[in-house]
């Protein structure tokens, strides 16, 4: 392995798909041995009951150039988590990135409905999914990872600080869970950064996952048969590009300096120069405020 980050350890939790998947991969390619959990396997799939697996994860971090290794996790069992955290410790005896990216509520919200109409059960399960699990797994993780200066914690959201500020988003259970993990991000740096230690909120823009894809009848390959039906789809990104974000952080030595901020992958790849595979810097949450949200026609142009 070679890169930025060879000799370096990170955790992706819920790295089986989308950003997760991507974020593995970009350290992976940057050098990184990559620990990939997720509940869905070659044997076993989880509620989504779809293809992905955490051992594809682990290969594709591995072909990338750095060494992939997939263990199944639910994170909402601490003791399998505590679990994960003991082999890192045995294994590596390090751990230099943290990213919690466990979501899982795709089909638990429902748009626009308020609280009072809104399945409970489903609603509650999403904020275990999207926020009990990165409590538990930080709480578990952040021994190993606080035993060397200069770790970083990453929470992954949807949307910045500045925006879910401002913006409903799309229901009561989906809004609290989003903007917790932003005051997550936020706490974590208080209790960390004296340690020598970094935490950031990071969220990707409009993700082409694979769910995305499926759901708009759309492969990678021709993304863009999509935008005769959903126009501001034009803005949207690979999951490698939140991926490149996070490897850019990782491998800053000044990266203490975003401690406690909330990011977007459009705004780092400003701040350090990376692209989206296809060459192209989409800046979707400038986008979305600018163009979408004020009701003008799709045009990414200055925006991507």
């Amino acid at each position: 392995m070679s890169g930025p980050l060879q000799g370096k350890v990170a955790l992706v939790a819920g790295a089986t798909r989308g950003a997760g998947r991507g974020i593995a991969v970009e350290l992976g390619a940057a050098g990184a041995t990559v620990y990939v959990t997720g509940r869905t396997t070659r044997e076993r799939r989880s509620e989504y009951d779809r293809p992905e697996t955490i051992e594809d994860t682990a290969d594709l971090v591995t072909e990338a150039g750095g060494r992939g290794i997939a263990v199944p996790t639910d994170h909402l069992e601490p003791a399998l988590v505590r679990a994960l955290v003991d082999r890192i410790a045995r294994e590596q005896d390090r751990l230099d990135v943290l990213v919690n990216d466990v979501w899982g509520g795709e089909d638990l919200f429902q748009w626009d409905t308020p609280v009072w109409e809104h399945d409970l059960d489903n609603g509650l399960r999403l904020l275990r999914l999207a926020v009990e699990t990165h409590l538990v797994t930080s709480h578990h993780a952040l021994p190993l990872l606080l035993r060397r200066p200069g770790g970083l914690v990453v929470e992954t959201t949807d949307g910045t600080a500045e925006y879910n500020r401002d913006t409903y988003r799309v229901n009561l259970f989906y809004d609290l869970a989003k903007t917790s993990v932003l005051r997550m991000a936020f706490a974590l740096a208080h209790e960390m950064g004296p340690r020598q230690a970094t935490a950031v909120a990071l969220t990707p823009g409009w993700l082409r996952s694979e769910l995305m894809l499926d759901r708009f009848g759309v492969r990678e390959d021709n993304w863009r048969d999509a935008l005769d039906r959903v126009p501001h789809f034009a803005i949207s990104e690979t999951p490698r590009y939140v991926g490149r974000a996070v490897a850019a952080l990782a491998a800053d030595p000044g990266v203490a300096r975003f401690n406690g901020h909330s990011l977007s992958s459009g705004g780092l790849a400003r701040e350090y120069g990376f692209t989206d595979l296809d060459g192209s810097r989409p800046d979707a949450w400038r986008y979305l405020v600018e163009v979408q949200d004020a009701g003008k026609p799709a045009d990414t142009t200055g925006y991507r």
